[in-house]
């Protein structure tokens, strides 16, 4: 067994690191089971280790299971060798990683690499009940390329009207940083709804009664005063007036819309959140090492599978037909 969660600290040490399968599974149980192998079918103790196989039989219910099972990596016929070094890539790429380059990096077809890092921003996503709390900025944008610039048949799927039709809204809840810590960020597609209605929905459920909240002056937002202390500045006159502004949002919204503009290109408003969650959890982890990181995404891959039916809605379209 592996020492205590350890792990490698650069890409080319990941790589050397778990090119052995053995070294690839020992690492992965380590953190799934920390306390020994577990059976996931019936959660008994002490499973029989089929060494040639790799995989374990349950002495309960005499079931046989690998570490893959109830995980992001579950019926893939890839082994651990391509998916630690595509997980460890796409966390710690701060600009995202597009498939094409996966795809040349690990051998395997452009295809795969998409779904692989579609499994991986699933583990990637960063939920809590904890609600937001201090100085939190709010904010919304748009993403999605310009209409007259899409493929006929892309236009004619994507654009569901005029104008800014053609793009998602994004929200995003920054909650600002304190001596403890880093700024976190929270985000959200609300498609075309940025009504009042739906934003404070959101405000209302993430940030705890009584916080600053700095927004601008967008008609949704209005009201917020009577739960928090809401401070308004309007970017028609200004960007920031003294600690009332939304710039930190902004920075983020930057880094978003570069890691789609520069790395992915073009990016499916189905597939939005995807992206965001993404960006979310390494703005949220940009202040620990790239081992750190890494292992954070590993350690939430149990409990998150995802097919390839419903990663590209094909499940959804099928229901509805």
């Amino acid at each position: 067994m592996l020492k205590a969660f350890a792990a490698p600290q650069t890409l080319s040490e990941a790589i050397r690191y778990f090119s052995n399968p053995d070294t690839c599974l020992a690492f992965v149980v380590q953190l799934r089971w920390p306390n020994g192998v577990i059976c996931p079918h019936c959660n008994a103790e002490g499973p029989s280790f089929l060494k040639t196989r790799r995989i374990w039989k349950c002495r309960k219910c005499r079931k046989q299971f690998s570490v893959k099972v109830g995980t992001i990596f579950e019926d893939s016929p890839l082994g651990l060798d391509k998916w630690l070094p595509a997980l460890w890539m796409l966390a710690n790429a701060k600009n995202g990683i597009s498939s094409y380059e996966v795809s040349r990096a690990l051998g395997v077809t452009q295809k795969t690499a998409w779904f692989m890092l579609g499994r991986i921003r699933l583990a990637m996503q960063t939920r809590t009940f904890s609600r937001l709390r201090g100085e939190v900025e709010v904010d919304e944008s748009y993403i999605g390329g310009v209409a007259k610039f899409m493929h006929r048949s892309r236009r004619k799927r994507v654009v569901k009207g005029t104008g800014g039709m053609s793009k998602t809204a994004v929200m995003g809840l920054l909650q600002r940083k304190s001596k403890k810590g880093h700024s976190q960020i929270r985000g959200f597609v609300v498609r075309q709804d940025v009504t009042k209605e739906k934003l404070q929905e959101h405000i209302h459920a993430e940030v705890a009664n009584g916080s600053k909240v700095y927004t601008d002056a967008m008609w949704s937002y209005r009201g917020l005063g009577e739960t928090f202390m809401h401070h308004v500045v309007d970017h028609a006159r200004a960007y920031a007036v003294g600690r009332v502004h939304t710039n930190g949002l902004e920075n983020f919204w930057c880094l978003l819309k570069r890691a789609i503009k520069g790395t992915y290109t073009a990016v499916d408003p189905y597939h939005v959140f995807r992206y965001l969650d993404e960006q979310v959890f390494r703005f949220n982890n940009r202040g620990v090492k790239d081992g750190d990181r890494f292992r954070y995404v590993l350690s939430d891959i149990v409990g998150k599978r995802l097919t390839y039916k419903q990663l590209t809605g094909a499940d959804m379209a099928a229901t509805t037909t």
